[in-house]
């Protein structure tokens, strides 16, 4: 049976064939004959089989719009299939358009009936052209004569903005929102004002919620009730967490997911259930995007980004695809996570964290450190652009992607291997606009150490690969003074781009000279030969002497030995390899070799 209309005050409020038609992206569909033009109203969309339609007369379809398996445009029985649709009342019939298009028999029946004819392009899926109708239809639903300014306060939002979405509603409910999915599995959340209680953080950082609290709500029938009603569901404050209200979003009769507002530093207000109702209607379209174009979009809006930041890209296309305003000035911001075994920090220390609470890193082979072929081998088979990482970096890569995108709208991320790229908005004259975000990417993670970038403001997108180039130089800045300093002492690390600006220079400079380097011999290359096959540390010892000025007893220090050690082993570098640090020249040399040496990529 078809659905009811939607009715209010006696006039018919569903959405019409050509509202539907606007919201789905262009070329989805052609539109072959209308004969009631496209104001005609549609109540839903449903799969149709020829094959079971009643004979007696009763089939109905009224509002339908009905794509039809398995016909073509071209065949003998696409004619019957679209005159038994307009007996039905069928708002539309969608058939598949061969490389012959219609034949002018079904043309002309068309133009005789009520239901418009529409066509499906071969490159079209039936699955991807359901899943854009029925969006449509739920973005165009209306929100219900209750709580329309929030309605429309939401219905201004991107489709498929979860981010915008939960902020919007925090903002309508007054408190903390997070958005998850019937797996309890997080898809966005509210930016943070205050501090959340331990559950939401825990929530946060997990990207779902902890398996011991789903146990939990389902042994307490929390979740029964949730599932099982259109109204906010209640969880009482107690003595650990903050007071909650829950509402399933619903299209009909699938669960899409749930809303969830949290006290944040006051209790929630007596019109919060209300709002929270309100808003649950209005981000069904929101979820029912996310739902079927959810990770098929974000493949493609990672594509876009990563095209605008290599340059050379059709601008105009990928900036859509990305979903950023051309015009708009961008920061590049780049995090890039490793395992804490390869930097212990005092922190975190890698024993702080036992191996059975991530099992996906608990088979791996002794701690390694970046540059090694150890390290480099762990990450074999990494993708272009990057290597894939473990477990608890990738984790740290989601936590991040969503404080991004919960940092500031309009926020665009892609992920290459451990980096996740950001693309920060700017305001009117901001020059720093990455700063906070960088300060919370530089907190201590779970058994990772994370390095992040800020490049500098970017007019437009054409600067994009400028930006993006400079956040590069400022995470590899980072990695290199990590891997020179002593393990116990290496924590994340975050800069912008003017704040090292001489080390990424000195980067550029070592970039250009390392080509000609290796294809030289001299004093310095037999010392860091002689280190590579022996294990000795007279290129470490050299290196600290320079670093600290010729300051011997700085140098000592830095390394943890006697300064005696010091001088023998700076002493043996000289008559064994002709290192004489008393010559400037040769101060140079083994000043830049070290550096080549020493470097990380």
């Amino acid at each position: 049976m078809a659905p009811r209309a939607q009715e209010t005050d006696g006039f018919d409020t569903r959405p019409s064939l050509g509202q539907i038609l606007g919201l789905i992206a262009p070329g989805t569909l052609d539109v072959a004959v209308t004969p009631r033009g496209l104001d005609v109203p549609v109540a839903d969309v449903m799969l149709h089989d020829p094959g079971e339609e009643r004979d007696d007369g009763t089939w109905t379809a009224s509002g339908l719009i009905l794509l039809v398996i398995g016909v073509e445009v071209s065949s003998p029985e696409a004619v019957d299939v679209l005159r038994a649709a307009d007996r039905a009342g069928a708002a539309a019939v969608v058939l598949r358009r061969g490389p012959r298009g219609p034949r002018s028999a079904l043309l002309e029946a068309a133009g005789a009936g009520r239901t418009a004819l529409l066509t499906r392009r071969p490159e079209q899926g039936w699955t991807e052209v359901f899943g854009r109708l029925r969006t449509a239809l739920a973005h165009s639903a209306p929100a219900g004569p209750a709580g329309a300014s929030g309605a429309d306060a939401v219905g201004g939002l991107r489709l498929g903005d979860l981010p915008g979405l939960a902020n919007t509603v925090a903002d309508l409910v007054g408190g903390a929102i997070t958005i998850e999915d019937p797996q309890s599995r997080v898809l966005a959340y509210s930016r943070m004002d205050h501090e959340p209680d331990p559950m939401r953080r825990l929530t946060i950082l997990g990207q779902q919620v902890p398996r011991w609290r789903v146990h939990e709500l389902r042994a307490s029938g929390f979740f029964q009730a949730l599932w099982s009603t259109d109204d906010v569901v209640r969880l009482p404050a107690d003595d650990r967490y903050a007071e909650r209200l829950a509402i399933a979003v619903r299209h009909g009769s699938e669960v899409l997911g749930s809303l969830w507002a949290a006290a944040d530093s006051r209790p929630l207000a007596e019109a919060a259930a209300a709002a929270l109702r309100t808003a649950a209607r209005a981000a069904v379209p929101h979820l029912s995007h996310h739902r079927t174009w959810g990770r098929a979009a974000a493949l493609a809006r990672e594509e876009a980004v990563h095209a605008l930041l290599e340059g050379g890209a059709d601008v105009a296309r990928a900036s859509h695809d990305a979903g950023i305003v051309p015009g708009r000035p961008y920061a590049v911001l780049i995090a890039e996570a490793h395992p804490a075994e390869a930097y212990p920090t005092d922190a975190y220390p890698a024993e702080a964290y036992p191996a059975e609470a991530y099992p996906a890193e608990a088979a791996g082979a002794s701690p390694a450190r970046p540059g090694t072929e150890a390290y480099n081998a762990r990450d074999a088979g990494a993708p272009a652009g990057g290597v894939p990482g473990g477990a608890a970096e990738q984790r740290v890569l989601d936590v991040l992607a969503l404080q991004a995108a919960a940092y500031r709208d309009g926020c665009v991320t892609a992920r290459s291997g451990r980096r996740l790229y950001v693309l920060v908005p700017a305001g009117d004259g901001e020059a720093d606009p990455a700063r906070a975000l960088l300060a919370t990417a530089s907190r201590p993670m779970p058994r990772s150490v994370v390095f992040a970038g800020a490049g500098p403001v970017a007019g437009d997108v054409s600067g994009l690969p400028a930006s993006c180039e400079a956040a590069r130089a400022v995470v590899r800045v980072l990695r290199e003074r990590a891997g020179r300093r002593p393990a116990p002492v290496a924590v994340s690390a975050a800069a912008t781009f003017d704040e090292v600006l001489p080390e990424t220079a000195l980067l550029r400079v070592l970039d250009r000279i390392e080509p000609l380097w290796e294809s030289l011999s001299g004093p310095v290359h037999a010392m860091i030969e002689h280190d590579r096959r022996h294990g000795s540390a007279y290129g470490a010892s050299v290196a600290a002497y320079l670093d600290a000025f010729g300051d011997t007893s700085e140098a000592a220090r830095r390394l943890n030995v006697h300064a005696n050690t010091l001088r023998y082993r700076l002493r043996r570098a000289r008559e064994l390899f002709g290192v004489d640090l008393a010559n400037p020249t040769v101060r140079l040399l083994a000043d830049i070799g070290l550096r080549l040496a020493r470097r990380t990529r």
